[in-house]
């Protein structure tokens, strides 16, 4: 059982990444943001509750997949309300049941970050949409990936549209 961590800053195409990842791969896609949202809908975002539960969710689903040896992709941007600790914590709820996190990093510049933030897909999911809020929130957000673990893999998705990432993805996970 493996769950392929994908994480990145906003705007890095870890959503998109990850539809094309699972259809290469068959693997269901657990993207953050069907917790964050079904949180959101109780408590605001950011608030002592939301960030208890969604952590509970995140976690629980994770040990529960592990528990029936389902592989899955899961999409996850590092930000100050998630718990620095929070990808060693899915390590030690996972691997006592025989599964292992593959985490794989998707890097953007800012520039480009700053030229997609506003794109219509991102409203799907409630995501960050404000290119100013971006900007008040960079240096968070720049802390937060710093103190993710080593990527087994990162890719720049300037230099790869999503299906060529996916497919380094893929031909990753197959060789290992």
């Amino acid at each position: 059982m493996r769950i392929v961590f994908v994480y990145g800053p906003a705007a890095a195409g870890k959503l998109t990444v990850g539809r094309e990842l699972a259809k290469l791969t068959e693997l269901p896609l657990f993207h953050n943001h069907l917790v964050v949202d079904a949180v959101g809908a109780l408590f605001p975002f950011g608030s002592e509750p939301f960030i208890r539960l969604r952590e509970r969710f995140w976690l629980q689903a994770f040990t529960e997949a592990a528990r029936a040896g389902q592989s899955f992709i899961f999409t996850f941007a590092p930000e100050a309300t998630v718990a620095s600790d929070f990808p060693d914590r899915v390590r030690a709820a996972i691997e006592p049941l025989g599964g292992a996190v593959v985490f794989v990093a998707l890097t953007v510049s800012h520039e480009e970050q700053e030229r997609r933030i506003g794109n219509a897909s991102r409203a799907e999911f409630g995501k960050l949409t404000s290119l100013e809020l971006l900007r008040d929130l960079r240096e968070s957000f720049d802390a937060s990936m710093a103190s993710m673990p080593v990527a087994e893999l990162s890719i720049d998705t300037e230099a790869i549209d999503p299906v060529g990432a996916a497919t380094r993805i893929a031909a990753y996970l197959s060789a290992r």
